[in-house]
């Protein structure tokens, strides 16, 4: 079979797959009322702030050293409730929504991940006064590590949560590589295809990357739905996955350098498992790595304890 046959009939099989599940995805009913909506972690507050030339929105909850924790996509700061309410009896815990997702402000440009880096330092700035730990899941991870290699002082701990380091990513799928990069990278094409079914679509994304299919539940789905629903919200998701070529140009600069604060990697066996572990062993001097052997890509919610009890061993050691 002639390399190119077999490229279209992977790329066929793929796009057949993901339409069963987006169909199947379809036939939810999605709650367009949900009270989580507005529902802040126990203790929790919402704040607003002009930081790096743009309007972030984050919440806080709980006393003692400062914990950053960033989302990825395609969710918002609710992603981790969960976790702020049980971190927040011993840490100061910070969810920021990243730039143009959730509540924060959406910009035209800057969603390469040294100006997300920019931004959470200048968030670190503002609410711990210049220094703490960071937590960051899928592309709050790249934009985590990017922050820890350009702003090493402003990096207690850092912690990465099944994402790939840029410019690791497989993107070509007749390889073997994820469909959804080129996708989501295409311009306006994708915004025109989830345009009236968002929430379809980002709910059979996360079924799709979890191994445990209900761990996401259906009210956060609809939580970060809305959001990515409103207008300039898919683009500015997909505006992430657009700027991986110079997100990797960058990386490839790090070649030399070391990262100065320990690092545990916590990745999903059905996640990216060993992947992020090797790609961090030329960057990381302490580096610890960990494996849910029951879980896929959403670590801290298909495995909340083991996430909550490793993310807690190793920020308070």
């Amino acid at each position: 079979m002639k390399a190119e046959r077999r490229a279209f009939l992977v790329g066929s099989s793929h796009a057949i797959l993901f339409g069963s599940a987006l169909a199947a995805a379809a036939a939810q009913t999605g709650a367009t009322d949900d009270p989580t909506a507005t529902m802040l972690p126990r203790g929790g507050t919402s704040h607003f702030a002009q930081l790096n030339g743009v309007k972030l929105h984050y919440v806080s909850v709980g006393s003692g050293p400062t914990v950053i924790l960033l989302h990825g996509w395609p969710q918002t700061w609710f992603a981790w409730r969960g976790t702020m309410e049980r971190l927040s009896a011993r840490f100061n815990c910070v969810a920021l929504d990243l730039r143009g997702l959730g509540l924060s402000e959406k910009t035209p440009a800057g969603y390469d991940k040294q100006t997300i880096a920019a931004d959470v330092a200048a968030l670190i700035d503002h609410v711990a006064g210049g220094r703490a730990h960071v937590v960051g899941h899928d592309m709050g991870g790249k934009a985590a590590f990017v922050l820890a290699h350009l702003h090493p002082g402003k990096v207690e701990k850092l912690v990465l949560v099944d994402c790939l380091v840029p410019g690791t990513e497989n993107m070509d799928a007749r390889r073997g590589g994820a469909w959804h990069y080129g996708f989501h990278m295409a311009p306006e094409i994708p915004e025109m295809l989830t345009h009236g079914r968002e929430r379809e679509y980002i709910a059979a994304q996360i079924r799709a990357w979890s191994h445990k299919k209900d761990a996401v539940s259906e009210a956060a789905i609809s939580e970060f739905a809305r959001h990515y629903a409103s207008a300039g919200g898919m683009t500015a998701g997909f505006s992430y996955y657009r700027a991986l070529r110079d997100d990797a140009a960058l990386v490839a600069s790090f070649e030399n350098r070391k990262l100065e604060a320990p690092v545990l990697a916590i990745t999903g066996r059905y996640g990216v498992g060993e992947k992020l572990a090797d790609a961090l062993r030329p960057h990381a001097a302490q580096l610890t790595a960990v494996i849910a052997e029951d879980s896929g890509h959403f670590v801290a919610e298909e495995a909340p304890e083991f996430f909550r009890a490793q993310l807690e061993r190793f920020l308070a050691a």
